[in-house]
């Protein structure tokens, strides 16, 4: 499968190291499609890759999917062309707290068949909250993001800090760049509105500690996740990274687990 990549950045840069470096069977980077040419020139001499600058051109190269890997206004700006001619890999998913473009989405999946495939980013257990979400008798769904202070805030602090206490959809408006776990979470289980979210900042942890708890009919699940940094870009969750490779793996293989 040749995948087309949008966005040049730390997790694009993982994809290709992994896909095109090491040679993983059955999927390589064709196409980056960048702002700036000469600013990611080294990524065709590194990786032998394509940049485009225009998105028709990019649309019409040698790709079977397009991995979108930049920010929440790329979603807004470029996927919807892209899902009437590939499917879509989608990394910003805050982008989807947006009621009006989720129902485009939704409607340009169905019109043209298309999938948007959402990696579990820095989080698990999202296919045991689904499968229990599926007769919709599930009735709470909570999250304890805990991050270093100094990635948050500004201000010097000495003891932990909550700085943010409500729904998935105020916390991905308040903190786009940090809380797309919130996001995927609502979209597998209750919304935006009633999933609850708490950020705390934490000047003695390194790591991004994600805890879920889920309660329904089926019982009661609680799991935490703590992140190691990616190590090219520590503002980078090395298992969000991971979880897009995964996803691409997956889509191939002749057993699918879970789901």
């Amino acid at each position: 499968m040749n995948i087309g990549l949008i966005g040049a950045g730390a997790i694009a840069n993982f994809l290709l190291q992994e896909l095109n470096e090491r040679e993983q069977k059955g999927l390589s980077i064709q196409s980056i499609y960048v702002r700036d040419k000469e600013k990611y020139a080294v990524l065709t001499e590194r990786f032998g890759v394509t940049l485009y600058t225009d998105l028709e051109a990019f649309l019409t190269s040698n790709i079977d999917l397009v991995v979108e890997a930049a920010t929440i206004e790329a979603v807004q700006e470029l996927v919807p062309a892209i899902l009437e001619r590939k499917p879509v890999v989608l990394i910003s998913i805050g982008a989807l707290a947006d009621e009006q473009l989720l129902q485009q989405l939704n409607t340009l999946v169905i019109e043209h068949r298309h999938a948007i495939y959402l990696p579990s980013g820095a989080i698990g257990g999202l296919d045991l909250l689904q499968n229990a979400a599926a007769l919709g008798t599930v009735t709470s769904v909570n999250l304890t993001t805990r991050k270093p202070a100094s990635s948050l805030m500004d201000e010097v602090i000495n003891e932990e800090k909550v700085i943010f206490e409500g729904t998935a959809r105020e916390a991905i408006r308040k903190f786009p760049k940090n809380m797309n776990v919130s996001i995927v979470l609502a979209l597998a289980s209750l919304g935006f509105e009633e999933t609850k979210v708490r950020l705390v900042a934490d000047p003695h942890i390194t790591q991004n500690i994600h805890q879920v708890e889920i309660a329904g009919d089926f019982g009661e699940a609680m799991f935490t996740i703590k992140n190691n940094p990616l190590p090219q870009n520590p503002k980078t969750s090395y298992l969000a990274a991971m979880s897009i490779l995964g996803t691409l793996k997956r889509m191939h293989q002749p057993l699918i687990i879970g789901g």
